[in-house]
Formats: C-alpha cells, sequence, structure tokens
C-alpha cells in the first residue's frame, strides 16, 4: 500500500477498507507516514467524512496503537464515564464514588488538564498525600477491594491518538466529527470497560457550541460503542454557564466534598444523579434511568457516596482528615470579592472566558510544561437569571499573585454583565442518545 494512494481515495470520497486504515495508522506510529502526509488524510476526512464503519475501524486501530487495560479480573460490568469538557466539571469526583457504592466497579483513568483548569487527576492531588500514580496491578486490586480507584493514564495508552491530535490541532482539522468521535472512543476501548457513559458538553464553555453539533457527535459515538461490542449511552448537557460554581483545583474539589456532605446542591449536584442513573442502568443495578436516579439519590443523600470517595483517598494515601475538613485542602493567600454594579439580573455571556479568568490566575495550564497552582480560582455566587442587588457579590477571586488578579477582573468583567430583563435559562440536560435512538431525559 501507499499512503497517497490512501489519501487520494478519501479525497475523491470512497470508503476505505479496514485494512487500508491499519496500515495508516500503524504506519503514523513508525513514522513512516510522513506528518504531511497524514495531515492531507485528515483534510480529506475534514472535507469527505467517513462512514460508520470507517470511523469504527479508525476507532479501534487507535485503540489497539499501544497497551491496552484488561480490566477482565474485576467482577462485575465495568462503565467508564467521559465528559467532553467544560467549566467547573467536577463530576467524576462525585459520580465515581456515587457509583462504586451501588456496587458497581469503577476503575477510572484519567489525564491531566491543559486549559483553564488541571484535570481530575490534577484535582485530586490537591487532596494531601494522595497519589494518583499507580501500578497497573496494584489499581486492579483496589477496584476488586473497594469498588473504585480515580487514577492517572498510565503506559502506552492510545500512542497514535495523541500523535494525530497534536497534528490536527496545527492543521486546521479539530472540528471534524469522525476524528472527534475516533479519539474519544479510543481511549474508552483501550481503557477496558464494559460499557461507556458519554456527556457530551454544548455551549459557550463547550466544544460543541451548538445542539446540532453535539447530537452529531453524540450519536457518532454511540454508534462506535455499539459496532465495537461496547453498549453506550450518551448525554447531552448544557456548558452555557460553569456546571458548578467552584473554578479551580482544591475548590473545585471543596464543591465535591460538600456535594457528597449534602450541603451543597444545584446544577453540579443534579447532573451527577442524571449520569449516576444511566450508569446504573448499564452495569445492570437499575432496571430503568428513573430506578437508578431514585437509588442514586438515596446513597448520596445516605452518605453512602461520601463514605466510598473517604475509603477511595485512604486507599491512595491521602490524609482523610481534608474530607472532613475541607480546610486543609491547599488555600491561596488573598480573595477578592467583585460586587455587582447594579441591581438586575445576572448573566453570563461566555462561560469558558470564566474558565480564562481562572487559567490567569494559574489554575490551569497553558502548555503542558506549566505548573498548576492548586490553590486558585473562583467561586461564582450567582447563576444565570439570579437576581442581584447593587453591591452583592457575584464573583470572589482566591489569588497569589496581585499582577494575575487583574488580568482575572477585566476577564470576567467583559464576560458577565447585569440586565433589566431575566436572561434564558438552558436546561441542564437536552437529550440522551441511545442505541434505540434520542430518548427524553431521565429529567
Amino acid at each position: 500500500m501507499r499512503a497517497t494512494d490512501i489519501i487520494i481515495k478519501k479525497r475523491n470520497g470512497e470508503v476505505l477498507t479496514k485494512a487500508e486504515i491499519d496500515w495508516l495508522i500503524a504506519g503514523y506510529l513508525n513514522r513512516s507516514v510522513t506528518d504531511y502526509q497524514m495531515s492531507a488524510f485528515c483534510m480529506a476526512v475534514y472535507f469527505r467524512g467517513m462512514t460508520e464503519e470507517e470511523t469504527s475501524d479508525l476507532t479501534l486501530a487507535m485503540a489497539n496503537s499501544g497497551d491496552t487495560v484488561d480490566l477482565s479480573a474485576i467482577p462485575g460490568i465495568k462503565v467508564d464515564k467521559h465528559s467532553t469538557g467544560g467549566v467547573a466539571d467536577t463530576t467524576t469526583l462525585i459520580l465515581a464514588p456515587l457509583v462504586a457504592a451501588a456496587g458497581v466497579p469503577v476503575a477510572k483513568m484519567s489525564g491531566r488538564g491543559l486549559g483553564h483548569t488541571g484535570g481530575t487527576v490534577d484535582k485530586l492531588e490537591s487532596i494531601p498525600g494522595l497519589v494518583t500514580a499507580i501500578e497497573r496491578e496494584r489499581f486492579i486490586e483496589q477496584v476488586k477491594r473497594i469498588k473504585l480507584a480515580v487514577v492517572g493514564q498510565s503506559g502506552n495508552l492510545v500512542p497514535a491518538d495523541k500523535l494525530l491530535y497534536a497534528l490536527r490541532d496545527v492543521t486546521g482539522t479539530i472540528e471534524s466529527v469522525p476524528l472527534i468521535a475516533s479519539s474519544i472512543m479510543s481511549k474508552k476501548i483501550a481503557a477496558g470497560a464494559d460499557a461507556i457513559l458519554l456527556d457530551v458538553k454544548v455551549g459557550s464553555g463547550a466544544f460543541m457550541k451548538n445542539y446540532k453539533d453535539a447530537l452529531i457527535l453524540a450519536q457518532a459515538m454511540v454508534k462506535i460503542g455499539q459496532m465495537l461490542g461496547r453498549e453506550t449511552i450518551a448525554v447531552v448537557s448544557d456548558m452555557n454557564e460553569p456546571l458548578g460554581r467552584a473554578v479551580g483545583n482544591s475548590l473545585e474539589v471543596e464543591e465535591a466534598i460538600l456535594t457528597l456532605q449534602g450541603k451543597s446542591r444545584g446544577r453540579l449536584r443534579e447532573l451527577t444523579l442524571v449520569l449516576a442513573s444511566y450508569m446504573l442502568q448499564l452495569a445492570g443495578q437499575a432496571k430503568t434511568p428513573a430506578d437508578g436516579y431514585r437509588i442514586a439519590g438515596e446513597l448520596l443523600d445516605s452518605g453512602a457516596a461520601l463514605q466510598k470517595f473517604t475509603e477511595m483517598v485512604e486507599a491512595q494515601g491521602g490524609n482523610t482528615a481534608a474530607v472532613a475538613q475541607t480546610g486543609l485542602l491547599p488555600e491561596a493567600r488573598h480573595s477578592y470579592v467583585l460586587g455587582s454594579p447594579a441591581e438586575g439580573y445576572f448573566n453570563i455571556h461566555d462561560a469558558l472566558k470564566i474558565g480564562l479568568a481562572a487559567m490567569v490566575l494559574g489554575a490551569g495550564r497553558e502548555q503542558k510544561e506549566s505548573v498548576i497552582d492548586l490553590s486558585v480560582g473562583l467561586l461564582l455566587h450567582r447563576r444565570i437569571g439570579d437576581p442581584v442587588k447593587k453591591g452583592q457579590p457575584l464573583v470572589t477571586f482566591f489569588y497569589n499573585d496581585e499582577h494575575k488578579l487583574s488580568e482575572a477582573i477585566k476577564i470576567i468583567e467583559e464576560t458577565i454583565s447585569i440586565s433589566a430583563a431575566m436572561p434564558e435559562r438552558k436546561p441542564l440536560v437536552y437529550a440522551v442518545i441511545t442505541k434505540n435512538g434520542i430518548e427524553t431525559p431521565v429529567i
């Protein structure tokens, strides 16, 4: 085979065979296929698309390009969850122990963040002593023992995707549904789960800005999962405002703990319950999403999920006292409260900029080598549509650098406003996609 022939075939809108896709990915991995050739292929896919079979074949080729995780030693149906990303999306820290408390094994491998805040692993490391770099055998043993482990990705998982994503990022081919879907699903397939729940975000703070595009991506990923023998469900949820109130690593951990303690309610808790309901259904622990929603609510309210989170912290070397006393988490030296300039209704025009303000304070990475300040971030005191009086607090900034604070305040002031009329409030969940099509959400 020749890379040129495969590129031309896709450029002309023809369907590639599994053998051709496997050869291309293997060649790119061993560098016999060059960056400029793979760039041309990605651009051809961008304009010509891929069939469901091609996308499935591409996903599997990337999943098999490196190590894969064998979870067969863990009894039960293992369900993995993936979010396409947003601002203050701390669901994993609540969801994983909640589902594990229902008896479902959660073997979660997460990455570090590159953007406005750290990833799940970075956030967990806000807990003093907690270790996320765990050997594969210990990881498996921990899940068998307490039903739960959330660790950093280890080994050589999906190296082809790492190369391909970096190339797409600089060649204008990020926004291609087959390439996005295969990128996400290849990592989930390689991680070894039996079933997959996807949280596809839509809105100003998400990668997908409109519902139509989010729906197309969700449908494509559900189809890939089904074709590769993984029961898959996708929830399309709103990201026109931060999901939680806290934006920043230790701040988000504190909000997750407060939610587990029953002291914090709102959109973060509600979406977590929705996601849990479908994970419990996928694992066979609930007959219907409504049944799963009820079970999840009971486990959260009873403290069982909090207990499971504490067990995980202890198992991974963390200081469990920080779960009971969140003041033991990293704290910034200074804080500043931004008050409302007028009376009216609170509005956010670009949720992503809320995250960028937190990154300016030091909560995220602009580059892979950047060092995160786990203590800094923002706390939102209002939701879109909330009434507010002049002088009432809107946002509290937690910071260690005065110069960074002024820049963060400027970003926030540009993206929030106080209006005379109440702005539109978006639904938390738009739709659920299963193998049977688009379904009405559990709430």
